[in-house]
Order: C-alpha cells, then sequence, then structure tokens
C-alpha cells in the first residue's frame, strides 16, 4: 500500500488564470478518496499532474515516498505505477476483453499474462468474459473491465475520472460497489475525481472538497457532511438551509427558534448549517417556527417538503421518512432537531447556488 501526498500544487494554463492555488492533500495506502468540487475548481488539473500528463508550475507529488512530481523532478506516466479508470472505459474496440485487460502486462509471459487477466476478471466480477469483445458488454461491464485493465500491472495508485457519468442512475450504484470491493481486494490507493456528491459521500474512505484551486476540507465522509469547514462546505455537500444566527453558550437563536450548538461559543453572529434531516414537521402549537407547505417532492424513502416561513428569506426544506400527509397550501409548524455549529461571518465563502435557492441536491 502506498501512501499519496501533493504538497503545495500550483498550475496555471495562462497568465491570470491560475487553476491550482497551493493544493495539498494526503490519501493513506489502501484508501480511496474521492475528489470533489464544482466545474473548474481544478480537480481534473490535478488528477492530471498526479497521472504525469501534465507539470505543475510548482509544489511536489509523492508516492510511496517516492517523488515522482518536483523542483527538477518529472516521472513519465509509464514510470509512476498509476493505473487510470477514465469516463466511459476507453476500451479498444478491436481487442477483446481479455487482451484489453493484459495490454499493460508487456513484461510476463503468455501464461502469465493470461492467469492475470482471469484473475482480474473474476475480481471485477466477470470471470469467464475474456473472449467478448467491447460492444457485447453493458456501460457498466465495460467500466469494470476498464478497472480490472488499470489494477492489472499491480499499480501503487489507482485514478478514476468521473468513471460512472456515462452510466443511468440505476446502474451507478451497483458498478460504484463493484469497484470499491475490487479496489480494496487489490490494495490499491485510490483517487476518484467527481462532482457528485452523493457518489462522493457513499463511495470513498475520505472526501476531498476542493475550492478555486485549493482543499477547502478533507476528512471522512460523516465529518465532511455533519461537520463542514464553512457553510459553503456545507451546502455544497448536500442539501443545506444556512440562517443567520447569534449564539451565545450552547444554543444559536435563528429565525427557526433556538438551535443547541456542539461546540458553545461567546456571544457572537454568524450563521447556522441546518440539514433537512435535522428539521421536522411538527403541530403548530408544539413548533418553534411556523410556515405554509409550497411544495413537496416524494422520493420514494423520504420526502422533501418545502416550507415558507416568515422572517427566512429563502425556502426551507424538511426531509421526511417516507410519504407526508400534509398538502400545499397547509399551515405547519416545524422544530430543529440534533446539534449544528455557529459559523462566524468573516469565515465565511460566497455560497454556490445550491444554498442561495434552497435546492435539494
Amino acid at each position: 500500500m502506498s501512501d499519496l501526498q501533493i504538497t503545495g500544487l500550483t498550475h496555471s494554463y495562462a497568465p491570470g488564470t491560475r487553476v491550482l492555488g497551493g493544493l495539498d492533500l494526503t490519501v493513506p495506502g489502501g484508501r480511496l478518496a474521492a475528489v470533489l468540487g464544482p466545474s473548474g475548481c481544478g480537480k481534473t488539473t490535478m488528477l492530471r499532474i498526479v497521472a504525469g500528463f501534465l507539470r505543475p508550475d510548482g509544489g511536489a507529488v509523492e508516492l510511496g515516498g517516492r517523488t515522482v512530481t518536483g523542483p527538477g523532478v518529472h516521472l513519465p506516466p509509464e514510470r509512476r505505477r498509476i493505473g487510470i479508470v477514465p469516463q466511459e472505459g476507453a476500451l479498444f474496440p478491436h481487442l477483446d476483453v481479455g487482451r484489453n485487460v493484459a495490454f499493460g502486462l508487456t513484461r510476463q509471459t503468455r501464461a502469465e499474462r493470461l492467469r492475470r487477466t482471469e484473475e482480474m476478471l473474476e475480481l471485477v466480477g466477470l470471470p469467464g468474459y475474456g473472449p467478448r469483445m467491447p460492444h457485447q458488454l453493458s456501460g457498466g461491464q465495460q467500466q469494470r473491465v476498464s478497472l480490472a485493465r488499470a489494477l492489472a500491472p499491480a499499480p501503487a495508485l489507482v485514478l478514476l475520472d468521473e468513471p460512472f457519468n456515462a452510466l443511468d442512475s440505476a446502474l451507478r450504484a451497483g458498478v460504484r460497489a463493484d469497484v470499491r470491493t475490487a479496489l480494496r481486494a487489490s490494495g490499491a490507493t485510490g483517487v476518484l475525481v467527481t462532482h457528485d456528491q452523493q457518489e462522493a459521500l457513499s463511495t470513498a474512505d475520505l472526501v476531498a472538497v476542493v475550492r478555486s484551486g485549493q482543499v477547502a476540507q478533507c476528512g471522512t465522509p460523516e465529518e465532511v457532511y455533519r461537520r463542514p469547514a464553512d457553510p459553503w462546505v456545507a451546502a455544497f455537500v448536500g442539501g443545506a438551509m444556512l440562517l443567520p444566527g447569534s449564539g451565545e453558550g450552547s444554543t444559536a437563536r435563528t429565525a427557526l427558534g433556538p438551535v443547541p450548538l456542539e461546540v458553545p461559543v461567546e456571544s457572537g453572529s454568524g450563521t447556522v448549517v441546518l440539514r433537512p434531516e435535522q428539521l421536522a414537521l411538527t403541530a403548530p402549537p408544539d413548533a418553534t417556527a411556523h410556515g405554509t407547505v409550497a411544495d413537496i417532492s416524494f422520493h420514494g424513502a423520504d420526502t422533501l417538503v418545502t416550507v415558507t416561513v416568515p422572517g427566512v428569506d429563502t425556502p426551507v426544506q424538511v426531509r421526511a421518512t417516507g410519504p407526508v400527509d400534509e398538502r400545499p397550501g397547509d399551515a405547519v409548524g416545524i422544530t430543529v432537531t440534533g446539534t449544528t455549529a455557529l459559523h462566524r461571518t468573516a469565515e465565511q465563502a460566497p455560497a454556490p447556488e445550491q444554498a442561495v435557492t434552497g435546492r435539494h441536491v
């Protein structure tokens, strides 16, 4: 297992258009990290630098304690022991599955290549698929073959560049689970670049949220979701309600009522972050806030209820388990459950669009 260490990575494609501004990231060996961020934040540029396809302006990349990119050092891609799973599989259409998987096994004997190919196809759940051609496979099967090809040379690191984009939603969850299982079984370190928040949270061991060419926060999926570094991260990683609040001690006062704080604060104002599942619909007499149902969106396992509340600029979204009895136009009460943090105003970054509009993501 090889650690990936990225330190102070900078890159500009043209003067005055800096894409990476000192990006730092550490991925422990054998772990899968998801690099999450909006379009243009620099995550793909970082991936290309790690792979060796692009020289950075500054900074260093170490893999297993060996510098592959740094001052005076730039190993070519073929010497880095890095496997790549691109978007849409990118299999060679004129080669069958077996020869696709064995493509990077140039130093083994024919018997060794055959044995390794069979091992990798078994690992990704496609035993016996060697003679098939790529056009005979489904999109999910092609992605698994692409992963088998990347893992066949026993790389120290596997880079996955938004590999599930071309798959339909019903297929994505299964393929993501298969990819995660295969990576863990191989012992390789993995980096998944994605803009899909749910994909990052459900698949990775670590989530690194990138903003303007730097890592705004890196931690376990639960840490990033439940304890975001600032309101921008909170709004980008899942749905979030950002409310002005005034804190003192272990409570913050908001337009939705008092909110318990995880960490007591001295008196002061800031922003309180609430997730939709931290809000509950209650009978008006027992509520800390009151409003009117504006919209109901049923998702099967849960229902997202949008409520307009006097004194709150954006619609309030409440996530309830299963279906609800309320209908648009009904008067409802809202109660806050759980705890949160008060982010001081000076620490805030500009919130992304979904935080302004209150959309469910």
